[in-house]
């Protein structure tokens, strides 16, 4: 934080609270940084800076070089700007900048899930206690007992970006995913819901290996090379080696399920859904994702009016608020709607 002049720490101020003509002075975290030059060849910074309200643009234009030299993507910088309008957006003008002198506060730059994670946690275990198969029970609860993956499983994101992007997002994607896939079996009886529901629980396993989250979620060399999908599957194998006589039938398929919950190939799923429960499975991740994802996009939006900003991951303005009242109708304006008879008519009204 910085600090007025009695010494005495400034409050944080939050990019969603920042608006045109504030005098920015604080800590953020470079999400991103590039090196540009203007018409004339100087060269300036593009910069984002974030922390865990959202993101804000911003530039430095002079002392580029000098200023650029001292940070990197991912570092936490102290800065000093002015907030203007670009194009209707919040951009900040930065005229200084240092590394962050004291060591940042992670709660800053990293939001976490407004549950709370042991509730969820309790919440999680009731719901698969519904597991009647025993092979797939002990599976779930081989999981569920190891201690070091249920530390990192309560407190990783569920993505970098889109939905459920914070700590505990993985846990909360997971809860709200195994209480539909409770509803959805009930609904649809053919569905096996021993099967729906362990999948449910497995199917983003791999995220707490794909995902890293220090101050800035971000993905590991494993997670770009690999993905949370093969990774889910290599974690389901490591548990299956020390279960005897686990049935082959259900190894199988639940490497499936895990393998095409994201439904389609050009979504990232090496294989696309082949039987019911794996249809199912990625239908509801499907949802839970986007109306998370979507819902705080809504909620970010500083777009003035009714509808958002152009969200381009889904080609559409989405509406925030509420419908503009019609037009009143000439119905309701009788002595108007006279008045444009006697005008456009041909000859006179009686």
């Amino acid at each position: 934080m910085t600090e007025n002049r009695d010494n005495h720490p400034l409050p944080h101020l939050w990019i969603e609270s920042i608006q045109e003509e504030d005098r920015v002075s604080g800590c953020y975290l470079v999400r991103e940084k590039r090196v540009a030059k203007t018409r004339n060849g100087r060269p300036f910074l593009n910069l984002t800076l974030v922390d865990r309200t959202g993101e804000i643009s911003a530039k430095v234009w002079d002392r580029a070089e000098a200023l650029g030299s001292r940070f990197n993507e991912g570092d936490v910088i102290q800065i000093e700007g002015q907030a203007g309008s670009y194009r209707d957006q919040i951009q900040l003008t930065v005229s200084d900048l240092i590394p962050s002198e004291a060591p940042p506060d992670p709660g800053i730059f990293l939001e976490s899930s407004p549950e709370d994670p042991a509730k969820m946690v309790r919440s999680l275990r009731e719901c698969l206690r519904q597991i009647e198969d025993r092979h797939l029970k002990g599976l779930v609860d081989s999981f569920l007992s190891d201690r070091v993956f249920m530390a990192r499983f309560k407190t990783a994101p569920a993505a970098k970006n889109f939905h459920h992007s914070y700590l505990g997002g993985l846990l909360e994607h997971t809860l709200s995913v195994c209480r539909m896939a409770i509803q959805v079996a009930e609904h649809y009886p053919e569905l096996n819901r021993d099967l729906l529901l362990s999948a449910a629980f497995l199917h983003d396993i791999g995220k707490i290996r794909e995902l890293t989250y220090d101050f800035l979620i971000d993905y590991t060399d494993e997670g770009r090379l690999v993905g949370h999908l093969v990774l889910g599957t290599a974690m389901l194998d490591e548990k299956l080696t020390s279960l005897k006589d686990f049935p082959r039938k259900w190894a199988v398929r639940l490497k499936h399920l895990i393998l095409s919950h994201h439904g389609q190939y050009d979504f990232g799923s090496p294989k696309v859904p082949k039987f019911l429960e794996a249809f199912a499975l990625h239908l509801i991740d499907d949802l839970d994702a986007k109306m998370n994802g979507l819902g705080r996009f809504m909620e970010r939006d500083r777009h003035e009016g009714a509808w958002t900003d152009f969200n381009r991951m889904f080609g559409r303005y989405f509406l925030k608020g509420e419908i503009a009242p019609a037009e009143s109708s000439v119905d309701e304006h009788p002595a108007t709607h006279a008045r444009q008879r006697t005008l456009f008519s041909s000859g006179p009204t009686t």
